[in-house]
């Protein structure tokens, strides 16, 4: 069965999209730490991240960059925070959250509540930046 992640990519769905090729996948996470945190996937289905081959894992890893820099242009933040967890969902993803403290990337605090204007106006943003 596909996971909620496979489904979001595949359209199946909604979401709010950042990016897309024809190997990743990148979305606005909609319980984030901090506007902008946004989960990158690659849309072949494995569930932990050290499962990924390393070709895939690689481009996974560019095409996050790509997206952390279109983040960074569309959110004030002084850096990009990167985490992998793998715990939430069996499918392997990369979160990208703004920071300004270190604290910031914190997953037992408290999560931004943003209306759906605000992520669709947030997607846009970042989207415009890639």
């Amino acid at each position: 069965m596909a996971t909620i992640f496979s489904k979001i990519a595949a359209g199946e769905i909604p979401s709010y999209k950042i990016a897309e090729d024809e190997r990743y996948f990148a979305f606005l996470d909609i319980n984030p730490l901090a506007k902008g945190h946004t989960l990158v996937i690659p849309k072949k289905e494995i569930d932990y991240i050290f499962d990924v081959d390393d070709d895939t894992l690689a481009g996974m890893m560019l095409f996050a960059k790509r997206v952390a820099i279109a983040i960074e242009k569309a959110v004030p933040c002084k850096r990009i925070g990167v985490a992998v967890l793998g715990l939430e969902v069996p499918h392997a993803h990369i979160h990208l959250v703004p920071l300004n403290q270190e604290s910031d990337i914190s997953f037992s605090k408290p999560r931004v509540k943003l209306t759906n204007e605000e992520f669709a106006d947030l997607a846009q943003r970042i989207a415009e930046a890639m």
